[in-house]
């Protein structure tokens, strides 16, 4: 600071009148009451001239996704501070957001508090069932980044068990034993230029939300005697937890005071099994199938993604993956005969490849169910060449017990026509397909495909072209009858 400046800030701290204000009179002030040995008022101070450029913020490569949570057990609540910083990577300019809101689609669910842009109140949005669209008070140009911030309440369902011929059975929500926070918070769908915002509509079986890979960083504060699983790696910080997860599809979690764990590690990934009491045999089961396939599937598929794994044990009949998380159904669990010839054991294989099939390479799960399913299936028969080679006779038509040949692997979830039909069709079809093509092309380029599939997509949503490409890097070979046998498109 200049030395006349200086002195004028003391003199405007000793004596109050107005003219402490403007500079004028602050001159004369100076000239008449401060030693001649300061430079004369008239003095204009050198700038330097060579300051650096401000270096620009960079825009980040994923979305990130805040959340403080709290999460009333008891009277299976849940209160979230949102904000998410989304990057605008799609190469044309936003005039909106569209967010998947699933908590919605249950009639007061969902109860949005505030909804902001950069700081903006947004007032007028449009939220029907699982859709959130608002206009942004700025375009957002390309490569350029937006923070939206919403407060919100949830009022978990009770999920009831449903006819899982009709229609699978709710995981959001809360059983007796249980809270689960699936697909609980709104999040930006992704945007394909030209075509615009993904957000399908729900179906009676399957998933449709297609998810960019983002990072997470969730406080959750909680009872102090609820057990909670989640996707992220967690840190204790006061009463609360803080779980931080990188590159992450979806963000779930489950929390029971009855639950009971058991962990092990795996290079430096922790594999976590949740259970209730009871179930130690399969709880323990559960553990080791998931830590040596997170084992095989690293060296045969690449590194595992993430530091954790937790395997939840699910109060309801149905299996599905998340972010460094799975849930098993029960049924599993009461059938598990201490044996690795059941459905516990080939299904947790299942679900731990989904980190690579579904995490690591997304895909649209609506439209492409077949990208994951066919992958993870296929991933239990190598899950069981490695560990139990005596049982992949026995696998082969336990697990296909439903295939039909006739069907079509390239099916979207909306022409399954049914349960069973589109699970052949995306599953067991798919599977026999990739157990043809490893014939046809050998082992060593089929397993070279496969790293380089999740090397070259990984952190993308990859489409079956992408697959037919990058499998014609690694081989030559003729596969058009098996083209022209499983799929109805060509590629």
């Amino acid at each position: 600071m200049p030395k006349a400046i200086r002195i004028t800030a003391f003199l405007c701290l000793l004596i109050s009148f107005s003219s402490c204000a403007s500079p004028a009179p602050v001159t004369e002030t100076l000239q008449s009451s401060i030693s001649p040995t300061l430079a004369p008022p008239t003095e204009t101070a050198v700038l330097p001239t060579d300051l650096p450029t401000p270096t620009p913020i960079p825009v980040p490569e994923r979305a990130k996704y805040t959340l403080n949570t709290t999460l009333d057990y008891a009277n299976k609540t849940v209160n979230v501070g949102q904000t998410i910083l989304y990057p605008n990577h799609s190469g044309e300019t936003l005039s909106n957001l569209v967010l998947a809101v699933a908590p919605n689609m249950w009639p007061g669910s969902f109860n949005l508090a505030s909804l902001s842009v950069d700081g903006n109140p947004i007032s007028v949005y449009n939220l029907s069932g699982q859709r959130l669209e608002f206009t942004l008070p700025t375009p957002l140009a390309p490569e350029t980044t937006v923070a939206v911030a919403l407060q919100y309440t949830l009022a978990l369902p009770f999920a009831e068990q449903q006819d899982p011929s009709v229609e699978r059975p709710r995981i959001y929500g809360f059983t007796p034993r249980q809270v689960n926070l699936a697909n609980w918070y709104p999040f930006i769908v992704p945007y394909e230029a030209g075509v615009g915002w993904v957000l399908h509509d729900p179906w009676y079986y399957g998933e449709h939300l297609v998810y960019d890979a983002a990072d997470y960083e969730v406080t959750l504060k909680t009872d102090p005697n609820v057990v909670v699983a989640a996707s992220g790696f967690g840190e204790q910080s006061g009463d609360s937890t803080r779980y931080t997860l990188t590159a992450g599809r979806a963000f779930a979690i489950s929390a029971s005071p009855e639950f009971l764990t058991v962990s092990t590690q795996v290079a430096d990934v922790t594999v976590t099994s949740y259970y209730f009491p009871f179930y130690d045999d399969p709880g323990g089961a559960v553990l080791a199938v998931s830590a040596k396939a997170v084992q095989l599937f690293s060296q045969r598929f690449g590194p595992y993604p993430h530091k954790t794994l937790a395997a939840v044990m699910g109060d309801f009949n149905d299996g599905m993956e998340y972010s460094a998380f799975y849930f098993l159904p029960r049924d599993f669990y009461n059938l598990y005969d201490s044996t690795p010839k059941n459905y516990l054991t080939f299904v947790a294989a299942h679900e731990t490849a989904h980190q690579w099939w579904f995490e690591r390479v997304a895909n649209d799960q609506a439209q492409a169910p077949w990208l994951d399913e066919s992958l993870s299936t296929y991933s239990e028969r190598l899950y069981y060449e490695s560990f139990h080679p005596e049982l992949v006779d026995w696998w082969q038509p336990y697990r296909m017990y439903y295939f039909d040949p006739a069907a079509k692997m390239d099916i979207p979830i909306y022409e399954g026509t049914g349960f069973q039909p589109y699970t052949n069709a995306t599953y067991f079809v798919g599977a026999q397909f990739l157990g043809e093509l490893r014939a046809r092309i050998g082992d060593e380029a089929f397993f070279a495909f496969l790293r380089d599939y999740v090397a070259q997509l990984d952190g993308t949503i990859a489409t079956p072209q992408d697959f037919f490409v990058i499998l014609r890097q690694h081989s030559s070979a003729d596969i058009s009858d098996l083209i022209a046998t499983y799929f109805t498109n060509a590629y």
